[in-house]
């Protein structure tokens, strides 16, 4: 179902996968939207429990189009530099594929205080205090990850 990477050479262990996608600060979402068109959005993300996930408003494009085709993607993209004298780039990416589907209750508690510690580490009880506010207002999705490649080409 899922294609295998062309050049093996570069692609990392799940190890370093994970470790890019522990240590990237926000991610590329895609879905396919109802009128048959892709939609990429950036957000913030964490990646918890073998899964990923992220918080969103009540309602969106993003929302709409998982409720319509819950099969995403995501992918980030970690240490990247350019190396003009060689006509190319050095860097480490994450692709993944997944099902996309909305937590409630301690899961969501939980992914919202994994954000808050990933994000705002300084600011834990003020941010406990927000989330009991904004909780009901707010929608955590997970992506269930079905398929992971990392891809890393070192200078």
């Amino acid at each position: 179902m899922f294609k295998n990477m062309r050049r093996k050479e570069r692609q990392s262990t799940e190890e370093c996968a994970v470790a890019i996608l522990e240590k990237c600060e926000y991610g590329i979402l895609a879905t396919v939207s109802q009128d048959g068109y892709p939609y990429g959005v950036p957000l913030s993300y964490i990646y918890k429990d073998a899964s990923i996930y992220f918080h969103s408003a009540a309602v969106g494009h993003k929302l709409d189009n998982i409720a319509a085709n819950h099969n995403v993607s995501f992918c980030v993209v970690g240490e990247k530099q350019s190396l003009p004298e060689k006509f190319t780039t050095s860097y480490e990416s994450v692709v993944i594929f997944g099902q996309a589907s909305q937590v409630t209750g301690v899961e969501k508690k939980a992914a919202l205080l994994a954000l808050l510690a990933k994000y705002s580490p300084a600011y834990l009880e003020k941010g406990k205090a927000y989330i009991e506010n904004s909780e009901d207002k707010t929608t955590v999705i997970k992506i269930t990850i079905e398929h992971m490649t990392g891809k890393v080409r070192p200078q």
